[in-house]
């Protein structure tokens, strides 16, 4: 008997400690949490439209995120000067919000600013001031399970970009967005996703269009390598000169906007190779 209780005693003296420390590690986990992620794209596609004249992109973000549902983050790409950022060939995203979720539902309210140092949007036409190309939107999403929905307004000029033709230097301030985004999970690494989003491009000339994608997914020990086809029906035919008809480049001039040598429909339809790589 005595043996029996030195035993018992024993295994109580190593057991709690380690009962504690499981307990004070859930105590104190935090309720802070920080990530980040780097992506290699064969080209960068917003919206559905070309972003990089048809080229690679490396792109790279961080995000934290709160037990309590606030969040913020920066993301950041290359660019193409050509695809209305004059001088500029860096994208800077940064965005704040909420999201909470209630089962398998979930809401998402918050604002973003797209900001692309060193471009000169004083060269654009009827450009409301020369500072630097912007775009700041306020968005509201909902998802359930694996589909989402997401309605996006501008609060400013869309992209520092004023009225075309018979609007020619009204705001474009009201340009919407509005998307649905389908990612589902297939098992074994494997996934596959499509969207729609349709813009509704305020006082500009053939600037309303809707763009889709289909993709596949697969998770190669944390590395998602992806496939994905993207389309739009947006007015890019360069024969007429059409708003979505990008050049190779845009800069500044002596005051005005100097294009480059080259063109694209920049809503063409195309196929992009991507892998990404979450810390």
């Amino acid at each position: 008997m005595k043996k029996s209780l030195i035993a018992l005693a024993l295994v109580g003296a190593f057991a709690a400690p380690s009962a504690v420390q499981v307990a004070a590690a859930a105590e104190e986990a935090s309720p802070h949490t920080i990530t980040g992620n780097v992506t290699l794209a064969s080209s960068y596609r917003f919206r559905g439209i070309d972003q990089t004249f048809g080229k690679p992109a490396l792109q790279g973000g961080i995000d934290y995120s709160h037990a309590s549902g606030f969040y913020a983050g920066n993301w950041n790409s290359n660019v193409s000067s050509g695809a209305g950022f004059p001088d500029g060939n860096l994208e800077m995203d940064f965005y704040g919000g909420y999201r909470t979720t209630f089962g398998d539902f979930g809401l998402d309210l918050g604002a973003i600013l797209y900001y692309y140092p060193g471009s000169e949007g004083g060269v654009l036409d009827a450009r409301a001031d020369d500072d630097s190309v912007t775009n700041k939107e306020i968005y509201l999403g909902a998802s359930w399970k694996f589909i989402s929905v997401k309605y996006s307004y501008s609060m400013d000029d869309y992209f520092s970009l004023r009225g075309t033709a018979n609007n020619a230097g009204k705001s474009t301030k009201g340009t919407s967005y509005l998307e649905t985004n389908l990612n589902y999970d297939l098992g074994d690494g494997w996934g596959v996703n499509g969207h729609i989003g349709h813009l509704n491009a305020k006082n500009i000339r053939k600037g309303s269009y809707t763009d889709w994608k289909v993709g596949v997914t697969k998770d190669v020990s944390g590395w998602v390598f992806g496939l994905s086809y993207i389309d739009t029906n947006a007015a890019g035919s360069c024969s007429k000169g059409e708003f979505y008809c990008f050049t190779n480049s845009n800069s500044a001039e002596a005051g005005a906007l100097d294009v480059g040598d080259k063109t694209k429909d920049a809503g063409r339809g195309i196929a992009v190779l991507s892998v990404t790589k979450s810390f």
